[in-house]
């Protein structure tokens, strides 16, 4: 399975400039990891994080969890130090935060392009997920998502009074109505441009696991398949929510067997617990049961 393939369902934040950090991150329950050099990398202190984020990823490691980097936005002057110093083997991908339109990620594509044949790596296997943190982000979702074949993921994240709350203005509530139309707008962009994975985010509280919860399930029942976190602590609830059931695999067994038998009997829909259903939900449940194969489930 190649990195562009492998489910996302937590992608655990860790910042740059905290070596002992990081190398610890190594060993937890995260499908992915990202070590930042934007937000969480005190200013001034720069060198230093990239040098030490580069010493993590050339670390040997086993495939998961993916290793991404955010890198500072594509208008800064800092971005090509960043890139210089941390595209390896050892990178899956960078996040590119304070996304404005498709552009920034054509030019971010470009130098990643450069940077991967300076360090004789196979072109293209570098992966990008645009950050939307503006309304501009907001509004050109699409067009971003189809900036690049390196996307394989990408989605609608909140923060209460970060980048995107001060961007579109809104107050952030523990029900989330406020951001609904920005998440399921941004979900419904990366599905029509054929993202891999869409993911969403974040849920700020550290200790409020029971309110995650309630925002990783509305995350899930949108149609988003993972989960930004800021905290170890959230990995598990994060699985919990964002992993098929046993029951839910048999379910989907279950309806793909009764219509292929109710085929075989010249019927192309039958009733099951009081439901209809039809060739439809068997191509739903087989494409259900495809992520959890990937899950590693089945």
């Amino acid at each position: 399975m190649s990195e562009r393939e492998r489910p996302v369902r937590s992608l655990l934040f860790v910042p740059g400039n905290r070596e002992s950090w990081m190398r610890k991150a190594l060993g937890l329950d995260a499908d992915a990891l990202v070590f930042d050099l934007e937000s969480a990398t005190p200013s001034g202190r720069a060198d230093e994080a990239r040098s030490l984020v580069r010493g993590v990823l050339d670390t040997p490691r086993p495939e998961r969890p993916l290793l991404f980097v955010r890198v500072r936005d594509a208008r800064s002057a800092e971005l090509e130090g960043d890139l210089e110093a941390v595209v390896c083997e050892g990178l899956s991908g960078v996040l590119l935060p304070q996304v404005i339109g498709p552009e920034d990620v054509r030019r971010l594509d470009q130098a990643l392009g450069r940077r991967e044949r300076e360090a004789g790596l196979e072109p293209g296997r570098t992966l990008v997920m645009p950050l939307v943190e503006t309304a501009q982000a907001a509004r050109q979702a699409y067009e971003i998502a189809l900036a690049s074949p390196r996307i394989a993921y990408m989605g609608g994240g909140v923060s209460r009074n970060g980048d995107i709350a001060r961007s579109l203005g809104y107050r952030w509530t523990p029900e989330g109505l406020e951001t609904l139309f920005l998440r399921s707008k941004v979900l419904l962009d990366v599905r029509a441009a054929g993202v891999f994975n869409p993911i969403s985010g974040l849920w700020g509280a550290v200790e409020d696991l029971e309110g995650l919860r309630a925002f990783a399930e509305q995350s899930r029942d949108l149609g988003y398949q993972g989960l930004m976190a800021i905290h170890p602590s959230h990995l598990d609830v994060i699985h919990q929510v964002f992993t098929p059931s046993g029951e839910e695999i048999d379910e989907w067994r279950r309806v793909i067997a009764e219509l292929e038998a109710a085929e075989g009997e010249g019927r192309g829909a039958i009733r099951l617990d009081g439901r209809l259903i039809d060739h439809a939900h068997a191509e739903t449940a087989r494409r259900q049961l495809e992520w959890a194969r990937k899950l590693g489930l089945i």
